[in-house]
């Protein structure tokens, strides 16, 4: 099995428990990671027989316009969507960071990682 990943994804969208956060919003970031066989990709030099990654950044971000209470909703939605999509990929796995989240000190980032 050989890796794709895509890094670093930022979006603007409204997840969160408190009220607050689903009114005003906050910056998010989103690493996603998948495996699947791409020796036939690697050897044809066809984007048929590879997974298109603009098609997957496109299933991450239209999940991420979904608001949910729960980062992990989200990461569990992006990781159903995308195995849906492309059957080929036999593991991947998720991490959404979440800017400045609310707590009672200074924090850069809370994240979460799955993995399906």
């Amino acid at each position: 099995m050989n890796t794709l990943r895509l890094t670093n994804i930022e979006f603007y969208a409204y997840h969160g428990c408190l009220e607050h956060e689903k009114v005003v919003g906050n910056r998010f970031r989103v690493d996603f990671e998948c495996e699947y066989p791409m020796l036939k990709a690697a050897q044809s030099d066809n984007l048929d027989d590879a997974l298109n990654y603009a098609d997957i950044f496109e299933i991450i971000k239209a999940q991420m316009d979904i608001p949910s209470n729960l980062l992990e909703n989200v990461a569990y939605r992006i990781l159903q969507s995308v195995k849906l999509h492309f059957s080929q990929i036999t593991s991947a796995t998720v991490t959404i960071y979440k800017y400045r989240p609310p707590v009672d000190g200074q924090v850069e980032t809370s994240s979460i990682t799955l993995t399906l």
